[in-house]
């Protein structure tokens, strides 16, 4: 008999151990069985693994070990995505290099994690700022570039003036740099760009093939590549109100069914018509300058204040020569997006209308909603976005937008234009940009091109590669200190030998991890990114798995460099990710004290003598103000060490706990009394197999093998959902029904019948399926737990059980009893039996023998699996 009590610190090393020596979760690439990838957004080596770390990866651990077990090769590899300004800021304010300081925290989160038990393949590991791994990707840079899929241009971009680097509009939060909270400007910079809008149209044609990614993902994804049919129309221009004589202004629009609403037309501050009118008007100038002091991301646009400065041109509407618009520069129309040009209906588009009730521009409906008299249509301070008819729209009136739409598109591609061609054409535009992935910064990968005055821009030769990073460099002020390193910025160029300068920007690191995933399948090669034949063979993933605030940007700029990959010979298929899966957040109350300082879980205590829950200082005694519950974050101390649970009580509570607490999709609500709850599952796991174990073990005869393979079937299908909390529950109640059977016996407690051989090996048998349901979640103890019941081997290694469907099939039934048509009680009987036996089975109830109070029932009618009626 073992220890009545499971003691974690000494069990979990031992099985971390007994794993390792085996290399259990070493994925060897010839392996016959078929192959299942399995794969976590990697962490960022910040310096410590937090409690949605830890949630994170006890997903992706559970559905490792489960395939394992069903016979499949399974891959399910760690890396880090170690490159970004997070290490440069800590190197100015600690004196101490990006690298040092990088690599020390992958060497304490590394073994963070290996303490939480995962069935990692750590032969793979690899870090994106390993020289190794960049060499490789500025190999695709460079592959990229001679594909066609990279440019090198002018660009407005977003500025941020403390980290002092360019930011995708993706990075911009609220106007704000997404780390360092500073406001961003615009600046106009020679920039590197991915050419992903060359496949704008498949990127999103393929959303609908992702069948296994959540839908909000796949919407979020839809609505930022942002497909639009729309039509150009080309508006004439009153050359007498125009600067140098223009004739047209060219606008992509999506709703041409309002044109007869048109009442003001804006350009961007960039727009060359606004540039040339700007020569000649100081106002306007300024005007622009103060446009471009803000980000360029559509978010902060639509959140702005709408401003417009009146140009003097006048624009004329297609179908009308007397009527002109007044041309506006204004601050939320951008050059990026279509013509860099719009035509303003304020009364269904609420920019629009804030616009226009700016400047007095007025708001006339041309859209009634059906049912609704035309006449009593009237714009106030809502525009109109829905359907309806056509109003105030002469020879639209009547249609439906859409037959406004294309009554007004035929019309115009019809007409020619005083410059020639036609006045109109339908397109299809996108909203997705361009990626730039220019960064000045020094932590990230080089890009690997040499800038030599005769020769242009020239591409580093593959046999020089990698460009590394030089490590003598100084962060004593901001900005990129590649810009201050003469031994490395000047170079000889590779075309003529003259003189010549590095490209001193760095990629950003969203790159880094938009191939990680094809490089862990053959994450040493040192002569090429991949072997194409060993990533065709892995890739698609199978299951990824990581937070829903990475559903636009990494997961769309994975999928352009799949395709970029493929286009450039890498791998041979477009999609990464077969299954996507975004967990929730793991949240936690929040503690102030009475001067709103902030304070950490851990210096809290509670009472709760008065009935309300009260919060005061561990050290202090003083009053706590128990705050809302809210996103684990340092900055409000409302973190919990995982360290310190695994310390206190073993990693496979800590994995339960994440597991059990709600659906993986929603946010999970630390607690230390859910904690103490997974801790007390473990310790009764511990002791009813100890029971069950125990030579003189002889309970009744249960039923544990339908009771196992009923939970079997079920925690298979919670597993292949993803649904851990079923699982967690279903397996509870195989607990339940196992310790049922097998509870203490008094010690003065008549000894106990013999039992039955075949029972008491049902109920072992029993007990080995649970703790192989129970492994992939706790597999610490479902080692030690196995040994205690003398299986052979590991757990780890064993075959999952072989599900008896016949088992799962009802063979009782229970029936409701009525006497004089009011239930009374219920009777539990076969489902064969008949109804003689059932009407005996009815009388020999309690409930039924009191009621009848001695007296012959007139009428007994079972109806059969249904019910019984007893008539008195």
């Amino acid at each position: 008999m073992s220890s009545e009590r499971y003691n974690a610190k000494e069990a979990e090393p031992k099985w971390q151990k007994a794993w390792a020596d085996r290399q259990l979760f070493l994925t060897r690439d010839d392996d016959p069985r078929p192959k299942y990838y399995v794969l976590e957004m990697f962490p960022y080596p910040s310096g410590r693994i937090h409690m949605g770390h830890v949630r994170n990866y006890a997903m992706g651990d559970v559905l490792a070990r489960y395939k394992r077990a069903r016979g499949f090769n399974v891959m399910h590899p760690m890396g880090w995505d170690a490159f970004g300004m997070p290490a440069e800021n800590a190197a100015m304010q600690n004196k101490v290099h990006p690298k040092e300081w990088t690599y020390a925290n992958i060497a304490t989160m590394r073994a963070q994690l290996q303490s939480m038990g995962l069935s990692l393949d750590w032969s793979r590991e690899f870090a994106t700022c390993d020289p190794a791994y960049y060499k490789q990707q500025q190999r695709l840079f460079l592959d990229f570039l001679a594909a066609g899929l990279v440019d090198r241009k002018s660009a407005k971009v977003n500025w941020d003036p403390v980290d002092q680097t360019v930011l995708a509009n993706e990075q911009v939060i609220d106007g704000k740099g997404w780390r360092s909270g500073a406001a961003v400007e615009q600046r106009e910079l020679t920039q590197w760009f991915f050419r992903i809008t060359d496949f704008a149209a498949d990127l999103d044609a393929k959303l609908d093939t992702l069948t296994r990614w959540p839908e909000k993902v796949r919407l979020m994804q839809r609505n930022w590549i942002g497909r639009s049919d729309g039509l150009h129309v080309r508006f004439a221009l009153d050359p007498a109100t125009t600067p140098a004589g223009e004739r047209e202004l060219p606008v992509y629009t999506t709703r041409p069914d309002t044109l007869f609403g048109a009442r003001f037309m804006a350009i961007a501050a960039d727009h060359p018509l606004a540039l040339e009118a700007a020569k000649r008007d100081p106002k306007l100038a300024a005007f622009a300058e103060e446009c471009r002091r803000h980000g360029t991301a559509q978010e902060e646009i639509d959140r702005a204040e709408k401003k417009g400065y009146d140009t003097g041109i006048r624009a004329v509407h297609p179908f009308d020569p007397s009527w002109t618009l007044p041309v506006y520069v204004a601050n939320f129309v951008l050059m990026d997006y279509g013509t860099g040009a719009i035509f303003g209906c304020p009364a269904h588009d609420q920019r629009d209308l804030d616009f226009a009730q700016a400047y007095g521009l007025g708001a006339v409906p041309v859209v009634c909603p059906a049912g609704t008299d035309p006449a009593s249509v009237v714009i106030t301070d809502t525009a109109y976005t829905g359907e309806g008819r056509m109003i105030n729209s002469r020879f639209l009136d009547g249609m439906t937008p859409q037959e406004a739409f294309d009554d007004v598109a035929r019309r115009l591609e019809s007409e020619t234009a005083p410059g020639g061609g036609a006045v109109a054409e339908r397109r299809t535009n996108y909203r997705l940009r361009d990626w730039g992935i220019s960064r000045q910064r020094y932590w990230g990968c080089p890009i690997p091109v040499i800038h030599c005055g005769d020769c242009g821009t020239q591409p580093v030769p593959a046999e020089d590669l990698p460009v590394l990073l030089p490590d003598d460099v100084s962060f004593d002020r901001p900005g990129n200190p590649l810009d201050r390193h003469p031994t490395w910025r000047d170079v000889p160029c590779p075309a003529c030998g003259k003189p010549a300068r590095r490209e001193t920007d760095t990629m950003d690191t969203f790159v880094d991890s938009s191939w990680y995933f094809a490089r862990f399948t053959a994450p040493h090669l040192g002569s090429a990114p991949t072997d194409k034949a060993i990533a065709d063979s892995w890739l698609p993933v199978n299951q990824y798995i990581g937070g829903v605030e990475h559903a636009i940007l990494h997961l769309l700029y994975s999928r352009f460099f799949t395709r970029a990959m493929r286009k450039t010979g890498w791998v041979g298929l477009d999609e990464p990710f077969e299954g996507m899966f975004t967990q929730g957040m793991v949240v936690h109350e929040t503690y102030r004290e009475a001067d709103g300082t902030w304070v950490q879980p851990v210096d809290v205590r509670f009472e709760s003598g008065t009935g309300e829950r009260q919060a005061f200082h561990v050290k202090t005694g003083a009053p706590i103000v128990i705050g809302p519950i809210e996103k684990m974050s340092k900055s409000r101390k409302n973190t919990v060490d995982p360290d310190d649970i695994i310390a206190s009580y073993g990693a496979d509570t800590a994995r339960w706990f994440m597991l059990s607490d709600s659906p993986p999709e929603r946010d999970a609500i630390w607690s230390d009394e859910g904690v103490q709850g997974a801790n007390r599952l473990m310790q009764r796991v511990y002791r009813l197999v100890n029971r069950i174990a125990a030579p003189d073990f002889g309970p009744a005869a249960p039923d544990a093998a339908k009771a196992a393979h009923r939970t079997l079937a079920a925690v298979e299908e919670a597993f292949e959902r993803l649904h851990f909390n079923v699982a967690v529950a279903r397996i509870n109640e195989l607990v339940n029904a196992l310790s049922g059977v097998s509870a203490d016996r008094a010690k003065d407690a008549p000894p106990a019948p013999p039992a039955d051989p075949s029972a008491v090996e049902q109920i072992r048998a029993a007990t080995g399926m649970l703790l192989q349901m129970l492994a992939p979640m706790m597999p610490h103890l479902a080692e030690e737990c196995w040994g205690i019941l003398g299986r052979p081997g590991l757990v780890a290694e064993a075959a999952w059980p072989t599900l008896d469907r016949s088992l799962l099939v009802e063979d009782e039934v229970t029936l409701p009893v009525q006497i004089n048509g009011k239930k009374r009680a219920e009777v539990t009987v076969a489902r064969t039996a008949d109804n003689s036996f059932v009407e005996q089975a009815v009388l020999s109830l309690d409930a039924v023998i009191r009621a009848l109070e001695g007296k012959t029932p007139r009428k007994i009618v079972v109806v059969p699996q249904r019910i019984v009626n007893v008539v008195v």
